[in-house]
């Protein structure tokens, strides 16, 4: 119902939409078709079965291209034996540089590589995630976050499980062989000057991780992406993808590992971590921050401590997992688990999780807090709780208690040390109730194997110890006397490789008496879980 005043006041707002579209058509050249249109009011009538809806925020067009769901993956790119092919060929010309486990502490080559190539690590934003534990699935938790809000990302991670490329991933897929091959080849004249720099000083010539770095950040500068999210490869200080400046820094828990290059104490591998936290770099934009920010996962006070005193050093804010948040509670749920965080900005409840155990619940928390400190939330300032709990619900994480199986549940799971492998055993107890759980074990010669042993005994009914195909797999006979010792003799069977372990496994779940309540459980190494995801037909990711 309108006064005469509105109704004198909505003609002439239609009449005035006339003249000025009347206007646009002589303008144009066009000639009229003579047809009558009427002009409506929209604030006036509403907008019921209208195209143009009015909102809060204002008029919206509703165009009807689909739902959002139909629009929100992207169809994998297919990859030919052409470009397979051309991708083994340069993984065994990078193959002949130190591998992984060999490194020298220094970031010549890697800045003199930058230097040469335009410093694309500078063309992006950074989260850099480090620690022993969680910097996989927090990393993919982060990224999946930051392309929920709206960005594009670039995501590094180490090692992978079957194929290179996924190390490097853009628009949450990783980079196409393609791609892949395109900028090594773009870049190995660069490298080459790097190796004969370095060599000529009695240096060595770049690692492989170096180059695979050297790629990444070419990659995400030729996307080109908005921020990246780097997981470290060892340590921190000396880790090849330290040459960026991280906007946050996120360190997970630290234990022991890797001890013959980071130190033998928990003090001695914190203070290598903590050197992905920096000092922000002065800048004349005002927008600017004015200091980077440390995320920092649960700790032994005795790695805590180092932490800390690192962002003093560095004038770093600083934000703790227990204390500036948490996760708060943790409800198994089909397919994952339902969690509430208390995050930097406020509470944020129902976060459905499509990954399993406590561990991953913290792991969340700490990447929301880190996506929270990059967009500058703070108390009474949340992120948009709808962006977060669909982000969360997409999360992957492959080889991290990944279910392959149904009958018997069989899972996959990367755990390569014994922190890891607790958290493996108490995520199975929490959220499954099995009757009989088998082990399929293999374990790589340089790691803790008898502690990766004794954290699984507890939850395992039997294990079967075998070897992947890894030059450094600890063979399985030897690893199987180990095990002896730990689980006694009638729990432990041994098997040469995988399928077979895999199929000595079923044959004990399949018992008649117990079938219903059996699951597996592979694990052991990153190797063993690629080769796992290979067997049961999964695609990289």
């Amino acid at each position: 119902m309108t006064t005469p005043g509105e109704g004198e006041s909505i003609d002439k707002r239609q009449q005035a939409a006339k003249d000025m579209l009347d206007d646009l058509i002589e303008q144009s050249g066009a000639e009229s078709t003579g047809e009558e249109y009427e002009i409506v009011d929209a604030l006036a009538e509403g907008t019921e079965d209208s195209p143009v809806e009015i909102t809060e925020s204002g008029l919206k067009l509703n165009l009807n291209f689909g739902d959002e769901q139909e629009y929100s993956e992207v169809a994998p790119e297919e990859v030919s034996a052409e470009e397979l092919a051309a991708l083994a060929a340069v993984e065994a010309e990078l193959n002949l540089r130190w591998p992984e486990t060999k490194l020298e502490p220094s970031l010549n080559r890697i800045e003199m590589l930058m230097d040469l190539l335009g410093n694309p690590e500078r063309s992006f934003d950074v989260i850099q995630v480090a620690g022993t534990n969680g910097k996989s699935s927090t990393s993919r938790m982060i990224d999946a976050l930051l392309r929920g809000f709206h960005r594009r990302v670039g995501l590094v991670t180490s090692p992978h499980l079957q194929r290179v490329t996924e190390r490097i991933g853009i628009d949450g897929k990783p980079i196409h062989p393609r791609d892949y091959v395109r900028i090594w080849e773009e870049i190995k004249p660069y490298v080459e000057m790097v190796d004969k720099a370095s060599e000529a000083e009695g240096g060595p010539a770049m690692s492989k991780f170096e180059v695979l770095i050297g790629i990444s950040y070419a990659a995400f500068a030729d996307a080109p992406v908005d921020v990246a999210v780097i997981e470290v490869g060892m340590g921190g200080t000396w880790d090849a993808t330290n040459v960026v400046n991280a906007d946050v820094a996120v360190v997970m828990p630290i234990g022991l590992d890797h001890t013959d290059y980071l130190g033998e104490t928990l003090a001695e591998i914190a203070g290598e971590k903590a050197g992905i936290i920096k000092a922000r770099p002065d800048s004349e934009d005002f927008a600017e921050p004015k200091e980077n920010i440390a995320i920092i996962a649960e700790q032994e006070k005795e790695a805590m401590d180092v932490l800390l005193q690192r962002t003093v050093e560095v004038d770093a804010g600083v934000a703790r997992a227990g204390s500036e948040f948490a996760a708060v509670e943790s409800r198994i749920a089909v397919g994952g688990q339902q969690v509430n965080i208390q995050g930097l900005g406020g509470m944020y409840e129902d976060i459905f999780i499509p990954l399993h155990g406590e561990h991953q619940a913290k792991n969340a928390a700490v990447a929301l807090a880190a996506v929270e400190a990059f967009f500058g939330a703070s108390s009474g300032r949340p992120l948009d709780i709808a962006n977060v709990r669909n982000s969360f619900s997409k999360v992957i994480s492959p080889g991290r208690l990944e279910r392959v199986r149904t009958s018997p549940t069989t899972f996959i799971d990367a755990a390569h040390n014994p922190h890891g492998a607790t958290a493996l055993g108490k995520a199975l107890d929490r959220d499954f109730d099995f009757a009989r759980l088998i082990g399929v074990v293999g374990v790589l010669g340089d790691k803790d194997a008898t502690g990766i042993l004794q954290a699984l005994e507890p939850f395992l009914s039997e294990i079967v110890i075998t070897q992947n195909t890894s030059p450094r797999a600890l063979d399985a006979y030897e690893l199987a006397e180990s095990a002896r010792d730990i689980f006694g003799e009638e729990r432990v069977y041994v098997s040469d490789d995988l399928p077979g372990a895999y199929a000595q496994a079923v044959e004990l779940a399949e018992d008649a008496e117990i079938q219903s309540g059996s699951g597996i459980v592979i694990t052991g190494s990153v190797v063993t879980a690629g080769e796992a995801r290979a067997m049961f037909g999964k695609e990289p990711a």
